[in-house]
């Protein structure tokens, strides 16, 4: 290649130039959609823009302004980079003839390569994700039941007082990692996915970190690669589309969605295989989900719980109004006053 001569321009300068234009116009306008959010956004800047001596404390009012925004920016971006799910929404998989051809699916795929073993789903934990969400502590636990339970009405809005009757059909992959069993298209998935924004909105208009940026896509996953990491040392990277090309078509059964769970992803899960659940809300026919053990004993320690600070508040109150002026307190003086005069009037 020629080295261009004085006064030339070399082609990989112009796009390395060109590039970092670009690069500094997507910075730019990512900065000024962040600070669409900041509370000096409003802030209306004609009258600086128009005076040519600003005085310093305009100067150091907009560095602070400029230095704020770059923390809240900072903070929000290790906010997103720290953001690691631990709870879910769930839709369990309980239909007979879903869970059985899915079995036979796996075992299909098993006697291909018997390593696939143990990536694959337990029967108990099949279900589908609606939203996932991080949950830190107890208090912010409660907080995502109370919005559970607000998500209710919305889903019932939505329902109108039908069924929602989910049909899976054949099998694909994320990527060839994730195996899934496929959600048949139609209007329930138009229902699915506004339960699911349904659910989005009102967890974080209760201050939870919930959603992720990918859009929903509503899958029955069956086996992930991702369980069984040392496999990548064996040679094995991918689910080999052979292993699962004779149920492409194959239709499993439908699944009339009766309740919705918020699960814990780290948390043991139940004895049979589903995962621990701290709340739920029926869906539908009452008749078609009843509320598990869990669910009870949880029920049962809200109720005992509001009732002990029911209990404290009401004894608060007494204390206070005990200690109030012209209570109890100065009854029992009067009273000791007017002992005390009669006593001295028998002596006399």
């Amino acid at each position: 290649m020629e080295r261009p001569g004085a006064g030339g321009v070399d082609s990989n300068e112009c796009e390395n130039v060109s590039r970092k234009e670009e690069m500094s116009e997507e910075f730019e306008a990512d900065t000024m959609n962040s600070l669409a959010d900041m509370p000096f956004a409003t802030i209306d800047i004609k009258d600086d823009c128009g005076i040519l001596d600003v005085p310093q404390r305009n100067l150091e009012k907009n560095k602070e302004n400029e230095r704020i925004s770059k923390e809240q920016i900072k903070k929000r971006k290790k906010k997103r980079k720290d953001y690691q799910p631990n709870y879910f929404l769930s839709i369990p998989i309980t239909n007979k003839e879903i869970t059985r051809g899915i079995k036979i699916l796996q075992n299909a795929i098993i006697e291909q390569d018997e390593q696939l073993a143990k990536a694959m789903i337990s029967e108990g934990s099949f279900h589908l994700t609606l939203l996932v969400m991080q949950l830190l502590n107890e208090g912010e636990v409660h907080n995502g039941i109370d919005a559970l339970w607000e998500l209710k009405p919305f889903v019932e809005e939505i329902l109108q007082g039908k069924d929602l009757t989910l049909p899976f059909e054949g099998v694909d992959t994320f990527g060839n990692q994730v195996g899934f069993v496929k959600l048949v298209e139609g209007d329930h998935v138009r229902l699915l996915l506004q339960i699911a924004e349904a659910a989005k909105r009102t967890f974080q208009e209760k201050g939870i970190l919930a959603g992720e940026s990918r859009s929903f896509k509503p899958h029955l996953t069956f086996m992930k690669l991702s369980k069984v990491p040392w496999l990548r040392k064996k040679g094995v990277k991918k689910i080999d589309p052979e292993f699962y090309e004779k149920f492409i078509s194959h239709r499993f059964g439908e699944e009339v969605v009766h309740r919705i769970d918020l699960c814990s992803m780290l948390k043991k899960k139940q004895s049979n295989g589903y995962y621990h659940c701290e709340s739920s809300i029926v869906i539908g026919d009452k008749n078609g989900g009843e509320p598990d053990d869990a669910e009870l004993v949880r029920l049962s320690k809200r109720l005992v719980e509001n009732a002990v600070l029911k209990a404290v508040q009401q004894y608060l109150e007494e204390t206070q109004n005990k200690n109030k002026p012209g209570d109890g307190s100065s009854v029992k003086t009067e009273e000791a006053d007017r002992n005390g005069t009669d006593s001295d009037n028998n002596k006399k």
